[in-house]
């Protein structure tokens, strides 16, 4: 059986630091030197609003995006929360994820949850 080569993080801790220094760091450093073949930021609750917010993120967020990270926001927060189109103008692909994030653990996939 072959291994999956694809990494997803669970991001929902909004601190800007851990948002920069952690999350966009890793990911973006992830693909430029092939850690990984897929990485995917998975947008879950308050981070939705910081992304939506700060110029800050969005500019990483584009960095990572030419890099190749993939970024996805449940959309349920981002309804809540108001930012849904704010999202997807910025190229972030909002959907409901609760049951893709049970097939990623029931699935055994890599995933980091920060």
């Amino acid at each position: 059986m072959e291994k999956s080569n694809e990494l997803y993080i669970l991001w929902t801790n909004a601190d800007i630091l851990t948002s920069e220094k952690m999350v966009m760091m890793y990911t973006t450093n992830s693909m430029l030197q092939k850690w990984w073949d897929n990485v995917t930021v998975i947008i879950w609750g308050a981070t939705a609003k910081l992304v939506a917010e700060s110029d800050l993120i969005q500019n990483k967020i584009k960095i990572a995006q030419h890099a190749g990270v993939k970024f996805s926001a449940c959309k349920a927060c981002a309804d809540q929360l108001g930012v849904s189109d704010k999202l997807t103008n910025l190229g972030i692909e909002v959907l409901y994820w609760g049951e893709g994030l049970t097939d990623i653990f029931k699935n055994g996939e890599k995933l980091i949850t920060i």
